[in-house]
């Protein structure tokens, strides 16, 4: 897989590729990520990326021509399966959908910055919109890393025990289930017997009746979609 990161903020995508999963997975040649800093295609002496939007009010916007001469020589190199612009007023991102984007060859992610990007580059060029929740952060920056942590993730070879993303929460619908390790009290509070039987079946039940309990206490919206 690769993925192509637009970014006027480069600096912030310095460290979260470096570490833990993602860099096991480009480190085996499982994922390629790219960052592109916008500014290598600003405008004039200053290389300038953005300006004040039409109308009137406060911000900036970036500027069509430094993110379509990016998009362009991008696409022109390869076929990508998606162009994805991270903003607040996107489809909130879920599990589901980070399932079908890894199993897709190329990605493009668009950082978005200041108060957006021209309204023009998402007619002509992207093909999902994607928020991470209901807030505001002061870029793009931060969602395209987290985007990225879980799609690579989920990569065959990603993680040691690739069952092991197949039981995290929201795979199936639900949160996970409580967990618990060594040792086998710690003060005062007990693992659950159940779980020290050695009884597979058992065990399968009481997960997945602690996973409904917790999710209905939780994320009862979780079940409304289930139904």
């Amino acid at each position: 897989m690769r993925i192509d990161i637009i970014t006027a903020v480069p600096a912030l995508l310095s460290g979260p590729f470096d570490a833990s999963i993602v860099r096991r997975a480009r480190d085996k040649g499982l994922v390629e990520i790219f960052v592109h800093d916008l500014h290598d295609y600003g405008k004039g002496k200053y290389k300038q990326i953005d300006d004040y939007p039409y109308g009137g009010g406060a911000g900036m916007v970036l500027m069509p021509e430094p993110l379509a001469a990016c998009l362009d020589r991008l696409l022109a190199e390869r076929t990508y399966d998606e162009v994805i612009f991270l903003t607040p007023d996107g489809m909130v991102l879920d599990q589901k959908t980070v399932n079908a984007l890894s199993l897709r060859q190329n990605l493009i992610l668009i950082a978005g910055h200041y108060k957006g990007i021209d309204e023009r580059i998402r007619s002509l060029y992207v093909t999902r919109e994607i928020s991470i929740g209901d807030y505001v952060l002061s870029g793009g920056e931060l969602p395209a890393a987290i985007l990225t942590d879980a799609i690579v993730r989920l990569l065959p070879g990603a993680i040691g025990d690739e069952t092991s993303a197949l039981t995290d929460s929201f795979q199936d619908g639900l949160l996970s289930a409580p967990l618990y390790t060594r040792p086998e009290e710690f003060r005062g509070m007990k693992v659950p017997d159940v779980l020290l039987s050695g009884h597979h079946r058992k065990i399968r039940e009481w997960r997945t009746e602690q996973a409904l309990i917790r999710t209905r206490q939780r994320r009862p919206d979780l079940l409304d979609e289930r139904d």
